[in-house]
């Protein structure tokens, strides 16, 4: 099934541990992780030539990257090829799952097609996950894994990624959360993979950090040390030298607290001071590793934000002593053009490479747009031809749609410029050209990071990456941070090889055992008595509810969710019941922006009954200043007035297992679920009730249509153009309308 492709023996020694178990890959950026996945794809074909092989990528350009590699090495026709990203419509999705055997997406539009059964993974053999070191958390591998594993009946998992991080905690996450059975890892000091590797010189360039900016930089520790003095003073800070990591640490640990309940003016002000304290410890990280203008911009946005701020930590901070003359220092030696010798260096680094050799490329990584913008300006003084590369949010007008990337690595690719300026988008997920030199504008302190970023450069031939470090600054100590962490990471993942090897060796019967000996967990089951389950119970949830821990934990208690754009509620149990669900942060912001009221109105107008569920285990009394009479009363009116139940709930677990309950009491086993269970009385509602049914027409809009048409007769009369000029009807809904009126009956 392969074609111009010759594995190396690397690659065939870890495709033979992949074909027998869920097999976690670490290889170093260049050295083929995308071969090993066609490579599995193949073996897996040839055992289930009926199946599908499903690999998922975080970004769209990585999902088509992987294609062109798949249909350029598997002799496969092209079409059975296909890509799924979100510019694909779901029903196209559903027709392209039937006719391929390899499909290719982005993970978060394919739990959608999961939840609403679009494709089918008792079909897949192989789930293929690039980037693995993002299955942590609730990011969609960890529930697409989980489905994979329950549904597929020949299923095997590769995990492809270059770095899964330092900690080893996360490292037993990803493994856990995937169902990985094996690890193999390979690094630079190999032997099978050192002929593969190119060499790579790593150079610390250092840069005197200008006496100029030692007193700005005072200030700013100055006045970062007094705001934790004070919330030591409070009680709430053991150590006044925290850095970056330690202090957000303190303020969820904090946080916390308020959760729980705890509104003691120690604590309140303690978190407001630990807010100040890290808006200047971002200043010391811009002053140290950037610049003076990109901290001049910074502190002249938190004096703007400070006048119509609400927030007291920067309201505080702009009046703090030090803070102002910090400010007024800036702004004097912004005035006299003294930049960060990093720039100077940079421009030196850059023009002694690329005379080295016609046609040579270098990549320059900056944390910041505003960095990287400056090194372009700096860059055009020296007449490098260069281009800014970006992520797609617009920050100060400032942002690249995929397209526009895709376009100026081909230019890149082709030699239309030498010098790419990039943040961190194109660390990992795009296909960056290979370069003759990777310049990091300053150190990283992320293992994943540092490894991604050098990984951009001797892939093919010798290459090199100079990093740029301000003696004296976190420069050096992020220098020392991502060297630890990296050798953490290997140190970690030979351990994990060693436990997963010592578990190969215990017998099948002793693990299941084990798992027999294991406490049973909690199902909805035992709520309902056994003779009176039902096979399938039918929940409707709002499309915007796809990402909510809910839907899935409704989806793993077995019943069947579907999503769609609902008017008004986030589930529907049945034709007359819906139910409005509210994390307690959520509740008390709708009730103070006035939201509640208008959903509760609509609930009572749309449905026969309705539910409030508040989730959360936050005191709702305390969580934003709010008299508690007035949540009391708003309470009062939501049951009284309404005539909406209002229940609790702690956790998504405990609220899925409610709305289950209130779904099989709702839906009769004798009937298929409908949304349109109670049986209208007079004539009008008669008319709403069948006009409601129609294909994407919701009650509020089935009055629309009868308040602009005055019959039903008129209305399926209408034309296309008639019914999309009426507001809540679009032209795929006029389209399947028109469709169902006309449609001869018994025809597809």
């Amino acid at each position: 099934m392969l074609r111009n492709f010759t594995p190396r023996l690397y690659q065939q020694t870890i495709l033979g541990t992949a074909a027998a178990k869920n097999t976690l890959v670490v290889l170093p950026t260049g050295l083929g992780k995308t071969a090993i996945a066609f490579l599995m794809a193949a073996q897996r074909l040839h055992h289930y030539p009926n199946s599908k092989i499903l690999m998922l990528a975080p970004t769209k350009p990585l999902c088509e990257q992987h294609q062109e590699s798949f249909r350029q090495h598997l002799d496969l026709p092209a079409e059975k090829i296909v890509l799924f990203t979100g510019s694909v419509a779901p029903e196209k999705r559903a027709i392209l799952w039937k006719e391929a055997q390899i499909v290719i997406s982005t993970p978060q539009g394919l739990e959608n097609d999961l939840i609403n059964n679009r494709i089918n993974m008792k079909e897949t053999s192989l789930l293929i996950l690039d980037e693995a070191h993002h299955a942590t958390g609730d990011y969609s591998y960890v529930w697409l894994a989980q489905q994979y594993e329950k549904l597929s009946p020949h299923s095997r998992i590769l995990a492809l990624t270059a770095s899964p991080g330092a900690d080893m905690e996360k490292i037993k996450e990803v493994c856990q959360n995937l169902h990985i059975e094996k690890v193999e890892v390979r690094t630079e000091n190999d032997s099978d993979v050192k002929p593969y590797i190119q060499k790579l010189n790593k150079n610390w360039i250092t840069v005197k950090f200008p006496d100029e900016f030692l007193k700005l930089r005072q200030h700013l520790l100055d006045c970062a040390k007094s705001k934790l003095q004070e919330a030591q003073k409070q009680g709430y800070c053991n150590n006044i030298n925290l850095t970056k990591g330690e202090l957000l640490g303190l303020q969820r640990e904090l946080q916390t607290k308020i959760s729980e309940g705890e509104r003691s003016f120690e604590l309140l002000r303690s978190i407001s001071l630990i807010a100040e304290a890290l808006k200047v410890e971002h200043g010391l990280e811009l002053l140290e590793t950037q610049g003076l203008e990109q901290l001049y911009v910074y502190l002249k946005k938190l004096q703007r934000e400070s006048l119509t701020s609400k927030v007291k930590a920067v309201q505080n901070l702009v009046r703090d002593l030090n803070f102002k003359s910090a400010f007024y220092l800036a702004e004097e030696l912004k005035e006299k053009k003294i930049e960060h010798p990093k720039l100077q260096k940079l421009k030196e680094i850059l023009l002694e490479e690329l005379a080295k050799k016609e046609g040579a490329k270098a990549i320059v990584f900056t944390q910041f747009r505003s960095s990287a913008e400056q090194i372009v300006l700096k860059l055009n003084e020296a007449k490098i031809s260069n281009n800014i590369f970006v992520g797609q949010a617009k920050k100060n007008g400032v942002g690249f749609s995929q397209k526009q990337q895709k376009e100026i690595l081909d230019q890149f690719r082709n030699g239309e410029f030498q010098a790419l300026i990039a943040t961190s988008v194109a660390e990992e997920g795009l296909d960056i050209p290979s370069v003759d030199k990777v310049i990091f504008y300053e150190a990283v302190p992320s293992a994943i990071r540092s490894i991604q970023r050098r990984g951009r450069t001797g892939r093919l031939e010798q290459g090199e990456v100079d990093i740029l470090i301000a003696t004296g600054t976190r420069d050096e100590a992020y220098r020392w941070s991502a060297h630890h962490k990296e050798k953490s990471m290997f140190r970690n993942l030979e351990t994990m090889k060693k436990e997963f090897a010592l578990l190969d060796k215990r017998s099948a019967q002793t693990v299941k055992n084990e798992i027999s000996a294991l406490p049973k967990e909690d199902t909805l089951d035992k709520y309902m008595p056994q003779e009176k389950q039902q096979s399938v119970v039918a929940i409707l949830a709002d499309h915007r509810e796809k990402d909510n821990k809910v839907v899935k934990e409704l989806i793993e208690l077995g019943f069947s969710v579907r999503t769609e754009q609902l008017i008004s509620a986030d589930y529907l149990i049945s034709g007359k019941v819906a139910v409005e669900l509210k994390k307690v942060p959520d509740f008390v912001a709708s009730l103070l922006d006035g939201r509640l009221l208008t959903q509760a109105r609509e609930l009572r107008q749309n449905f026969e009954k309705a539910v409030l569920v508040i989730e959360g285990e936050e005191d709702i009394y305390t969580v934003r200043k709010v008299h508690p009479n007035a949540i009391r009363g708003m309470l009062a009116a939501l049951v009284l007035d309404f005539r909406i139940p209002v229940l609790y709930t702690k956790n998504p677990q405990e609220t899925a297992a409610l709305i289950g309950v209130m779904a099989k009491r709702e839906q009769d086993t004798s009937r298929d679920f409908s949304l349109h269970e109670r049986k209208p009385q007079s004539m009008k509602e008669q008319q709403e009730f069948l006009v409601s049914a129609f294909p994407g027409i919701g009650v509020l809009t089935a009055r629309n249509l009868l308040n602009y048409f005055g019959t039903i007769k008129k209305l399926v009369n209408a034309s296309k153009t008639e019914l999309v000029a009426l507001e809540g009807v679009g032209e795929k809904t006029a389209e399947r309308l028109i469709g169902l009126w006309e449609g001869e009956y018994g025809k597809k």
